[in-house]
């Protein structure tokens, strides 16, 4: 995904807010997707330049509630409501609203994080020798390459079928 500076983001809007183009027209114009351009607008008439800053937060279960709330009340779209409350991606509040729905309140609070302590291999396990391999194992991988080759022959001679009846096509 592209992220673009604020600074651009502001010259699209500012660009918009003139009159001049549409969202189409202008998102043509700077290679930018028209539904980007209308939640940059958005996001600038509700919250000014802070609504077109990077933002990275996490929400707790009560301010997803409310927003949920308020966008049930005011009829609202996802967009909007994201909008409104200057939540950045609007899938978000889709996302919460499926939550809710199916689980409730509960369903809306995340997990804290755990650390997660993976531990490097300390040595790779030596692949056994085919000495040491059963003659069944042996047998079983034999009969899977003898299908692997044919797979493979039918695969070439289907290509050379193709190949000679676009030639016949053409003549």
């Amino acid at each position: 995904m592209i992220k673009y500076t604020e600074q651009f983001k502001l010259k699209v809007v500012k660009h918009y807010l003139k009159g001049l183009m549409g969202y189409h027209r202008l998102g043509a114009h700077y290679g930018v997707a028209a539904p980007h351009i209308r939640q940059w607008v958005s996001a600038y008439r509700l919250h000014g330049t802070d609504g077109l800053r990077r933002k990275t937060s996490r929400y707790d279960a009560s301010f997803k509630l409310s927003v949920l709330q308020y966008m049930w009340d005011n009829a609202l779209s996802n967009r909007q409501a994201a909008a409104h409350f200057n939540v950045r991606n609007p899938t978000s509040v889709g996302i919460w609203d499926r939550l809710y729905q199916s689980g409730g309140l509960a369903a809306l609070v995340r997990p804290p994080r755990q650390a997660q302590n993976m531990k490097a291999p300390t040595s790779k396990p030596e692949p056994k020798s085919n000495q040491e391999r059963s003659h069944e194992d042996l047998l079983k991988e034999l009969e899977y390459l003898r299908m692997e080759n044919e797979v493979l022959k039918k695969l070439q001679a289907l290509a050379q079928a193709k190949k000679s009846a676009a030639l016949k096509k053409r003549k």
